[in-house]
């Protein structure tokens, strides 16, 4: 099969490698149909994490069933599912209480599995033809009968909707109340697309990128550049000085000040500056306990200079983590199936899977009007 391949730093390949196959009784195996580049993608085409050469890349995965182990029940061949990136097994301690993105059985000695990612097991990502789903009748989220009609929609229920959505779940938003969102990448749009469906009041969402900024106020939300003047002043002039209810963190580490250099306390002191005193900032952006890549010393270790005095004295809560994708996927995909959610919105580019090494560089130099990049293997 085709697969993209990573070879080092900011190289990836299209290369043929050995297809993937049914390995357990419990696994089914994909033809995908649509994969995208994510933004955590960037993280081991940077070279910036443990990735491990010669590996597929690819967690955003959806497709159709074309063969189940002798174990897997549910799932039927000819469906069409969307795969959680992360991997579950549904009967651990995590997994049983919802939290499958830190589960405990798919990636012994860690708590979390996902596909094609650095340091989330030995699972082989989908950026390919085929890919081997593990615990298939737990993973597959068998899709309504638009699937193939709505299928730009329904991939982003692997990652960054279900991501987005989380993000306002952990800053604790409910309707009628204000949110600011800093990233205007897939998972900020997806986090302000969320809000706006939850029914806030306000959503500004914060980035230096016109292009993005575009897309966020075409989903109806207050675009706030940050090239323009301190974010957190625009926010409290928006807010009567007020800050807003809720923030939320959509960028991770290697968030960069005004001048692009790298500062990965940045969007979180932001947060606690421009969010009211009691207020809620929930955190997706991914945040990695060591970065030997980093600018700075703490960096490097994982830490940062967080303004927890503030912090304190303003009687926040901060919630962490990546989003236990089956948590949301079902609900979510009746949005989409009844038409209130389209995530597809945000895509800039359909290619085929070929065209996958130029549009990671694209991608990663954040060229104008690459937003979101969705590949299709079949084409």
């Amino acid at each position: 099969m085709k697969a993209v391949v990573y070879n080092g730093p900011r190289d990836v390949s299209i290369k043929n490698v050995t297809d993937a196959k049914i390995e357990k009784p419990t696994d089914a195996l994909i033809r995908i149909t649509t994969t995208n580049i994510c933004g955590s993608d960037l993280h081991m085409y940077e070279g910036r994490t443990s990735f491990e050469q010669g590996r597929i890349l690819g967690h955003e995965n959806m497709g159709q069933v074309v063969e189940v182990g002798s174990g897997v029940d549910r799932v039927k061949v000819g469906d069409y599912v969307c795969l959680p990136f992360n991997i579950g097994c549904g009967f651990c301690e995590n997994c049983e209480k919802g939290l499958t993105g830190f589960c405990l059985t798919a990636n012994p000695g860690s708590a979390g599995a996902a596909y094609g990612f650095a340091e989330m097991g030995p699972y082989e990502g989908g950026q390919a033809e085929l890919l081997r789903v593990p615990y298939a009748d737990f993973n597959c989220l068998v899709l309504p009968e638009d699937a193939q009609e709505k299928e730009d929609d329904y991939v982003m229920l692997s990652d960054i909707f279900p991501t987005g959505w989380h993000a306002t779940e952990l800053a604790g938003l409910l309707p009628g109340e204000s949110v600011a969102i800093y990233g205007a990448g897939p998972v900020g749009l997806m986090a302000a697309h969320s809000a706006i469906i939850k029914g806030a009041s306000q959503v500004f969402v914060v980035d230096t990128h016109p292009d993005r900024l575009a897309l966020a106020e075409r989903l109806g939300a207050i675009a706030i550049n940050g090239a323009e003047g301190e974010a957190v002043e625009q926010i409290l002039n928006k807010t009567n000085g007020r800050g807003t209810d809720r923030g939320c963190e959509c960028v991770g580490y290697q968030c960069c000040d005004r001048h692009g250099h790298e500062a990965n306390h940045l969007t979180m002191n932001n947060l606690v500056a421009s969010t009211k005193a009691t207020g809620g900032i929930g955190v997706v952006g991914v945040f990695v306990p060591q970065d030997p890549g980093a600018q700075s010393e703490l960096a490097k270790e994982g830490k940062m200079a967080f303004d927890f005095g503030q912090f304190w004295f303003k009687g926040q809560q901060i919630r962490t983590g990546q989003a236990n994708v089956k948590a949301y996927n079902r609900r979510l995909s009746a949005l989409i199936h009844t038409g209130r959610a389209s995530p597809s919105q945000i895509i800039s580019h359909s290619l085929k899977l070929d065209q996958a090494p130029d549009a990671y560089k694209h991608f990663d130099a954040r060229d104008d009007g690459w937003t979101k990049v969705v590949l299709k293997p079949a084409a």
